[in-house]
């Protein structure tokens, strides 16, 4: 019976090692990416064409352009940086809660094991064996109810770090796509031109990539984020035309 159970342990490790798993795993990352540069290209975009509507000097527009990447990098940075810590921070408390409750009421913490299991069409007979083997465990009991009765996920120590670096790195480089023009041309109406072409295309590239990697419709996703910039960059155009007026 052990040997038995020894080859189809084996037998299940060589399907395992065969099998290429084909999910996308790094969503984190992606999301703060897609955070930091969506509000990038954006945010300085409508910036820059509410300056030039306004006929600010090229010069000046940088310089203000310039000045809001860098204080936006560092609040998008920050604002990841809280959230990330937050989850962190709520795991912990839900991760001491749920051992205590394995130490002070270990029947009613089996009892909700057998309860989720008994969810996923798994009968008494067969979830008894698994609860008892839980329950002789207390680490995997514990990995076992915070993922399954809680949903949560131990968070990386560093993830609060990266999230903040991340997001603010993506901010300052999608900023800098729609400034980019006015580093090159001096007069200010030129460089608007050069920048609504130059961050339409960057949206649209983005948004395709965006959602490639989120499981949407590529184009669609594209179609949308360059629609969002150019309303934005449109509004801001248009109010600093309407008070100069």
């Amino acid at each position: 019976m052990a040997e038995s159970g020894r080859v189809d342990l084996e037998k299940q490790r060589l399907l395992l090692g065969d099998h290429e798993e084909k999910h996308f795993m790094s969503s984190e990352v992606v999301r703060d990416i897609i955070i930091g540069v969506s509000d990038g290209l954006t945010v300085p975009f409508a910036l820059a064409a509410g300056l030039s509507g306004a006929q600010v000097k090229s010069r000046i527009i940088l310089i203000a352009g310039i000045a809001e990447v860098v204080a936006g990098a560092i609040s998008m940075g920050l604002g990841g940086y809280l959230a990330a810590k937050s989850e962190a921070d709520h795991y912990a408390r839900e991760l001491k809660r749920e051992q205590e409750e394995i130490v002070n009421v270990p029947d009613i913490e089996a009892a909700e094991i057998a309860e989720i299991l008994s969810q996923y069409g798994v009968e008494p007979h067969e979830y008894e064996p698994v609860v008892n083997a839980l329950r002789r465990n207390p680490q995997k009991w514990l990995d076992f109810m915070m993922k399954f009765e809680l949903g949560l996920e131990e968070p990386d120590p560093l993830r609060a770090l990266w999230s903040a670096i991340t997001i603010a790195l993506s901010y300052a480089v999608g900023g800098m796509v729609p400034l980019s023009p006015y580093v090159i041309l001096p007069i200010a109406q030129h460089a608007l031109i050069a920048s609504v072409v130059v961050t339409i295309l960057a949206l649209l590239v983005f948004g395709f990539i965006k959602g490639y990697f989120t499981g949407n419709q590529p184009f669609k996703s594209a179609f949308q984020t360059a629609l969002i910039g150019a309303v934005a960059s449109a509004a801001a155009f248009s109010i600093a035309k309407l008070f100069r007026a």
